[in-house]
């Protein structure tokens, strides 16, 4: 898919955040491209989770802007929610409620945040599960689901909401090895069809076959951003190239 580089749907300008005295995320300046696809790195600590976070408000910044789809994001509530509706965030943990079933963890955020009738949210719901793979665990609870399984269904979960963004924070850093290939897959085919989405991982090979443009972080600032290619094979920055040397090889 082609990026209008000139189409902006998230703007982040001379952003700051702060926990008490420390200074978690420092003058941040990142523009994303509708339908683009950015793949944030770095170190524990180094504020890519939290920037993320950001974006739908599930942190508030202190100074500068983020702009999502022309809405800035303020203290102004309907704002707020205007944005979490066009914004999903699928966490580490799955985050699933586990005394309802699959199919009404699906359906709760589009009846009641979309006021969708039960039957057409359960309609996009299996739709979603069938598109992850999973339609035939509608019935179970989260409990009797793989992680691997309960992570797609977070996947699904977020896709239900029809969103314009998909943010994803360290979506397989919680799961066996063996199932993070089947995560990744779906990612990938969300990739395809030209979601917009930022994601927070260490999977690399990841961010090499799906990534427009790769942003590395550490002590709350973007240290270096690239296109996949250049990002790994010609990295600027003394410490992009530590940080590589410790995970590639």
């Amino acid at each position: 898919m082609d990026i209008n580089k000139n189409d902006f749907i998230i703007k982040i300008k001379d952003m700051h955040k702060w926990y008490g005295e420390f200074h978690v995320l420092n003058n941040i300046n990142l523009n994303v491209s509708r339908g683009e696809r950015i793949v944030i790195c770095g170190p524990s600590g180094s504020g890519k989770s939290t920037l993320i976070r950001c974006i739908n408000r599930l942190e508030e910044h202190q100074r500068g802007s983020i702009n999502v789809d022309g809405i800035e994001l303020t203290d102004n509530l309907k704002n707020i929610e205007k944005v979490r509706t066009e914004v999903s965030m699928v966490f580490q943990h799955f985050n699933l409620f586990p005394h309802l079933t699959i199919l009404e963890n699906l359906t709760l955020g589009p009846i009641w945040v979309r006021k969708m009738s039960k039957k057409n949210a359960e309609e996009i719901a299996m739709e979603y599960l069938a598109k992850v793979q999973i339609a035939e665990q509608a019935k179970k609870f989260p409990g009797q689901l793989s992680g691997g399984q309960q992570q797609r269904v977070a996947i699904a979960r977020s896709l239900c909401m029809q969103p314009r963004i998909m943010l994803f924070d360290e979506p397989t850093s919680a799961l066996d090895p063996e199932m993070v290939k089947e995560v990744l897959d779906v990612i990938i085919s969300l990739a395809e069809e030209g979601m917009t989405m930022l994601v927070v991982t260490h999977e690399m090979g990841f961010a090499k076959s799906v990534a427009h443009r790769v942003i590395f972080m550490d002590g709350g600032m973007i240290i270096e951003e690239n296109n996949p290619e250049d990002f790994f094979s010609n990295p600027q920055n003394e410490r992009t190239k530590l940080f590589l040397s410790q995970i590639l090889y």
